[in-house]
């Protein structure tokens, strides 16, 4: 058996020979090849990444998944949508015997379940999918993620919380703007600075302020425990429970305080409520003689807030994922 001649190498000094193919040009620097040692070059330019890198990324989730538009699509509508059937409820020449603004928070008190949802799920839609430990891979630093996830849903739920409640209170003031404030009204502590020179029911810049900027930082300091706490749980049907027995539990269990020994307990409970803080900023407290008002009471649901995010932060720098 014969095998066909295989091709040599050309002598040096010798011509190309045609249709071979071209060598080394002498003089000219070698070809790009792996570093020394053998390892990978990355093609990519490393960047040194910091907060807001974390700021863009939880940014693009919160804003990507259907969760978002559902559940501020339905807060948006139930406070401007309950707050605008109120408003005609209460449309009257005759006095209606509330403030001008206070109409508010009924769809506020709806709207703020929403919020609550909404926080729990920023942070447990994460564990339920498995994503949690593509998201702490790429971030080490699991303080920065939690605190990013915090921002970006505080910022979104406080601006869009506002937007409602103004676009409520604006209609709430055109309806309702009219009604004349009674006599034996004016010497009371709610309307006392509520009426203008022709006896007419106003709101003024305090009200306007409690009913629009404080009624959502209260809200959006629910949805931010609401975090911390599914942060802490893990889990979105625990967390979303949780919270749901935190703002309405104190009320259902006052209710079945009704043994005098228990007054006492049965009025801090009430006055103490999530929904007593919300109220009070809307010019309708559950108690006139309460001890603490609705900035009061924010103050404290935001020491809440902190020491439970406080206690999040630990737990996630702890635990495996």
């Amino acid at each position: 058996m014969s095998y066909p001649p295989q091709p040599s190498a050309p002598a040096p000094g010798a011509p190309p020979v045609p249709g071979a193919a071209p060598g080394p040009v002498p003089g000219a620097a070698p070809p790009a090849g792996p570093p020394p040692g053998g390892g990978y070059s990355s093609p990519i330019p490393i960047v040194r990444t910091h907060l807001g890198h974390a700021f863009a990324s939880e940014w693009t989730k919160i804003r990507s998944v259907r969760s978002t538009m559902w559940t501020l699509g339905v807060m948006l509508l139930l406070v401007v949508g309950v707050g605008f059937l109120i408003a005609l409820a209460m449309s009257s020449d005759d006095w209606v015997g509330a403030p001008l603004l206070s109409g508010g928070l009924f769809g506020l008190m709806l709207g703020q379940i929403c919020i609550v949802t909404l926080g729990v799920l920023v942070i447990t839609s994460e564990y339920g999918t498995g994503m949690i430990r593509t998201t702490l891979t790429a971030s080490p630093q699991r303080w920065r993620v939690l605190a990013a996830k915090a921002v970006v849903f505080f910022v979104l739920a406080f601006v869009l919380t506002t937007a409602a409640c103004a676009i409520t209170a604006l209609v709430h003031s055109a309806v309702l703007g009219g009604q004349t404030v009674p006599e034996y009204e004016l010497d009371s502590s709610t309307f006392k600075d509520s009426v203008s020179d022709s006896g007419e029911l106003i709101a003024t810049g305090s009200q306007w302020f409690d009913a629009t900027v404080g009624a959502a930082l209260y809200v959006s300091l629910l949805g931010l425990l609401a975090l911390a706490v599914g942060a802490i749980l893990r889990h979105s049907a625990g967390a979303i429970t949780t919270m749901v027995g935190f703002i309405l539990l104190p009320l259902i269990i006052a209710l079945f305080m009704q043994a005098e020994s228990l007054r006492e307990v049965q009025r801090k409970l009430i006055e103490y409520s999530p929904l007593s803080g919300l109220a009070s900023l809307f010019g309708i407290p559950f108690f006139d003689d309460a001890s603490v008002g609705g900035w009061g009471l924010l103050g404290l649901l935001a020491a809440v807030t902190g020491g439970m995010l406080l206690l999040a932060f630990a737990l996630l720098s702890k635990r495996d994922v």
